[in-house]
């Protein structure tokens, strides 16, 4: 991992670069917390280093809030992952959509442990400022739509995917088809991902210019796409909201959790 100052100037406000540190921001601000939930030293020494104007992303990302929701979702996800690795320390875990995030170094991985991180190639360029390639992590700069960076993936060991905040952006003909390429190359493994309602994409139309593309009522239907998927277990992004340190946030996601508003869900599927 290099440790010197790195130049995000060229990042364009509002671009899906931005967004990746907009959460790489938020997840900073958790982790210096008086009782963090995620507690994401990596995060925070990424934007330490980072030379962008911060003081703006802070200024409309109200990470007061906004921290508690990023910090949720990468916890659960995290301790799924830790769990998966405890029982298979020989794994190969594919990050699809990684962003900035480091969970390969956020988590205490076994040395056996392939990790690959794949996201856009912009995005890939920009995470490649941060941090290196070694014998058991590497970046991939592809779209993860595009069959061939699978070529690249050793094959033979139980395989993790985990994609946070990326299946909702896609098509569902390029959800099914993805899901049938992991499933066919890798023997066995986990499917880690987080869905939305399947009335997001029409809210999407109305107020963010359609970007949210696939939503899905009850997610073991994805059972009868591909019989290879096994539903494990599902669970709220708000469901751990009494770690929560805010008292007004807390009670805020204690209400939407008994209202089963539609939100953002987390998903483990197995397959073999």
């Amino acid at each position: 991992m290099t440790t010197d100052k790195v130049d995000f100037s060229s990042v364009r406000w509002g671009s899906v670069e931005w967004t990746n540190l907009v959460t790489l921001y938020l997840r900073a601000y958790e982790s210096r917390s008086r009782h963090p939930i995620l507690g994401d030293n990596a995060a925070a020494e990424a934007v330490d280093r980072i030379d962008y104007d911060f003081k703006r992303i802070h200024r409309t990302s109200l990470p007061a809030s906004n921290q508690y929701l990023v910090a949720l979702r990468a916890k659960q996800l995290d301790d799924w992952c830790a769990d998966f690795l405890q029982r298979h320390p020989d794994a190969v875990v594919l990050h699809l959509g990684c962003g900035l995030d480091g969970r390969a170094f956020r988590l205490a991985l076994p040395t056996s442990v392939l990790w690959f991180d794949v996201d856009q190639p912009s995005v890939i360029e920009l995470r490649r400022r941060l941090y290196d390639d070694t014998e058991f992590y590497r970046m991939i700069g592809s779209s993860v739509t595009d069959p061939q960076w699978l070529d690249q993936i050793p094959t033979g060991r139980p395989t993790l995917v985990v994609a946070e905040g990326l299946l909702m952006y896609l098509p569902e003909s390029d959800v099914r088809r993805l899901l049938l390429r992991l499933t066919d190359r890798f023997g066995c493994g986990e499917l880690l991902f987080d869905t939305v309602s399947a009335l997001a994409p029409l809210v999407s139309k109305v107020f963010t210019k359609g970007i949210t593309k696939w939503g899905i009522r009850d997610v073991r239907a994805l059972q009868t796409w591909n019989p290879r998927l096994r539903f494990v277990e599902q669970t709220a992004v708000l469901a751990g909201y009494e770690k929560v340190d805010s008292t007004a946030v807390r009670w805020i996601y204690k209400v939407l959790c008994a209202l089963h508003t539609p939100y953002d869900v987390l998903n483990r599927f197995e397959y073999s």
